[in-house]
């Protein structure tokens, strides 16, 4: 029998089977995400998601004690941040392909760190954050500064430098909100989202593996405990200082100045080739860019400009970023702002740095307070300085062993360490040890990550345990880090919350206080402290070196009174806030706060005005005697 013609040949069986085969086993996006790379990517952001949330409304904080909210953060709290860094970790291999799953894990730790406190809290975080929004509120009232009227507590400074307050002001009148009280408690989740794209920008510029950037952008979040990131011009004016600085490093290279930092054989396999040069003209087009950037600096901030123009010089020697011009122009802003809108407070600062200079002990220490007081603010104090030598020990680690990553990220490195000689110049009221380490984050923590993140270059064995050393030694290191900074975020939040009747018992104790009168508090730091601070003085009598306050406690009643002036009215507020911070800042001993009190009570020197669960009022008696016989009279 013939054959068949071809065309009427049944069709071949694989044709068809391949499309079925194929349907079974799924090719759209919701079996994707089911394929075991991309499911340990995101799942572990579904589980932390659910435990944070779930773990939220259970944090009981207005039970805090010694240790702030670590002891009231349930066992999923705490799981949360432990599985974003499993995620993290497992997102990072696919870094360079899928950048955004880094970014939505760096996101994500953002808002599981900073953002419990802006959900919870019902009143405005943080004493400083409430000294910031009388601020606005004057601002707001008066429409204007007075940059020559002196005011009481050093509160002159803040219209002087009133750049932040007056955009703050204009966001409340924009939005049509009460005050900046309304969002003052998320600034820190908002500085954080605004910071990360510019420190991306500016690890970019070193190194090409993306790897690399990410986990520096991950231990810069962990890192950046100092608290400087509330509503404040230190914040506002460092996002600033970045942005400058990211401009400068990749735009503002000198022609012939990269030599071999170009040739791939030369680098380090993770660092980047150094940005195309740029002409005498499009450095000064820059700089008359940069320029408003800069005068935003000096128009918030007296410290951050110093810094800015430390970290410019410190460029200035590598060939790759000598531009003297830029340096003039911000030296010269600087100055011309001092010497006008600054002048009263830059004088003042003037006089003083005769005394402090070369002071190395002093101007070291943080605070003038004593030693941290309490299991929460020793543990606190403790893991500050372990997780920032540790921290060190990781850069310093990278900078001897790659070092040709330090040479072309050489003026990150300049820039990290601009800011020490600081220390033997001011103590900045005892805060230059927190600015210092601040200004040398970005550095640091690139150079942490390089210590971590191992090199893919090499062949055989050597690639091989890279490799391996890098995936223990990064996992243990971030975990690391991350239990060790937890306790800076949240060991002393005790002292930054105070619930709303006490800042109401606060606002009416002012309202009692006559225009003009004395008011008295053992610190500064207390909600509501700084309320019409333009109508009143303060006297905040432990915040002084601890010697002085021990003779305070010997006599607390004859010690203020010798200090009211005769004839002025004065008020004493003393809250819960302050007695918390006065003992774990080690401004007063144990007890020390309740003696004080005690003693203003039983004198008939002060008479109680308001006394309840969250503080007391009293107000001073000039002559005892004659107020008795009123009373009798009556």
């Amino acid at each position: 029998m013939p054959d068949a013609p071809a065309s009427d040949a049944p069709a071949p069986d694989v044709p068809v089977a391949e499309p079925l085969a194929a349907h079974r086993r799924g090719s759209g996006p919701a079996t994707a995400l089911f394929r075991p790379q991309l499911l340990l990517t995101w799942l572990p952001l579904v589980v932390a998601a659910a435990l944070w949330s779930w773990s939220l409304p259970r944090i009981d904080f207005h039970g805090m004690g010694d240790f702030g909210l670590l002891d009231r953060f349930p066992i999923a709290f705490y799981a949360a941040p432990v599985v974003l860094s499993a995620g993290f970790l497992v997102s990072l291999r696919r870094a360079g392909t899928a950048p955004w799953w880094p970014l939505t894990y760096c996101v994500t730790l953002l808002l599981a760190l900073k953002a419990p406190p802006a959900l919870l809290y019902d009143s405005v975080r943080y004493a400083w954050a409430s000294k910031h929004d009388a601020v606005i509120a004057r601002l707001l009232a008066e429409g204007t500064v007075h940059p020559t009227v002196e005011l009481s507590g050093g509160m002159s400074a803040y219209d002087q430098w009133p750049g932040f307050f007056s955009l703050n002001a204009a966001l409340v009148r924009a939005f049509g909100v009460e005050g900046a009280a309304v969002y003052t408690n998320w600034a820190p989740v908002a500085f954080g989202l605004l910071t990360m794209p510019v420190l991306i920008l500016i690890y970019r510029t070193f190194s090409d593996d993306w790897r690399l950037v990410w986990t520096a952008v991950w231990i810069f979040q962990l890192a950046n405990w100092v608290g400087q990131d509330y509503l404040s011009p230190q914040g506002f004016a460092y996002l600033l200082f970045l942005t400058v600085f990211a401009v400068v490093v990749r735009h503002f290279v000198r022609p012939g100045a990269a030599g071999r930092l170009r040739d791939r054989p030369d680098l380090d396999p993770a660092a980047a080739s150094v940005p195309p040069p740029t002409g005498l003209r499009q450095r000064a087009v820059g700089v008359a860019l940069l320029a408003p950037l800069v005068a935003a600096v000096n128009a918030s901030h007296q410290l951050t400009p110093v810094m800015l123009g430390m970290t410019l010089m410190a460029l200035c020697l590598t060939r790759r970023y000598r531009n003297i011009g830029l340096l003039v122009v911000t030296g010269v802003i600087m100055l011309v702002w001092d010497l006008t809108m600054g002048r009263v407070l830059f004088l003042d600062t003037l006089g003083t740095l005769r005394d402090t200079a070369g002071d190395l002990l002093s101007n070291s220490r943080a605070g003038f307070a004593g030693e941290p007081t309490g299991p929460g603010p020793e543990l606190v104090g403790d893991a500050n300085i372990m997780m920032v030598a540790v921290l060190g020990i990781l850069a310093g680690t990278a900078v001897l062993l790659r070092r040709a990553l330090t040479r072309s990220a050489l003026p990150l490195l300049l820039a990290a360490a601009a800011p020490v000689p600081l220390f033997a110049v001011n103590d900045y009221g005892g805060e230059m040890l927190f600015r210092v380490y601040l200004f040398g984050l970005p550095g640091t923590a690139f150079f942490a990550a390089a210590a971590l993140v191992p090199t893919v270059a090499g062949t055989g064995g050597a690639r091989r345990l890279a490799r391996g050393t890098g995936a223990v030694a990064l996992p243990v290191a971030l975990i690391a880090l991350l239990a060790g900074f937890l306790p800076s975020y949240y060991g002393k939040e005790a002292m930054q919350y105070a619930p709303p009747a006490e800042t109401a018992l606060v606002r009416r104790a002012y309202d009692r206080a006559p225009e003009g009168a004395l008011i008295l508090a053992t610190t500064g730091s207390f909600p509501g402290a700084y309320y019409r601070y333009d109508q009143y003085e303060r006297w905040f009598f432990t915040e002084q070196e601890v010697p002085e306050n021990l003779k305070m406690l010997r006599d607390p009643v004859g010690y203020l009174d010798a200090g009211i002036p005769e004839g002025r009215p004065a008020y004493v507020i003393l809250t819960r806030t302050q007695e918390r911070a006065t003992t774990g800042e080690g401004y007063l001993p144990y007890g020390g706060f309740a003696r004080m009190s005690e003693a203003l009570k039983a004198s008939p020197l002060f008479r109680v005005v308001e006394e309840n669960e969250h503080g007391l009022v009293l107000e001073h008696i000039a002559d005892p005697a004659a107020t008795t016989t009123v009373t009798a009279d009556r």
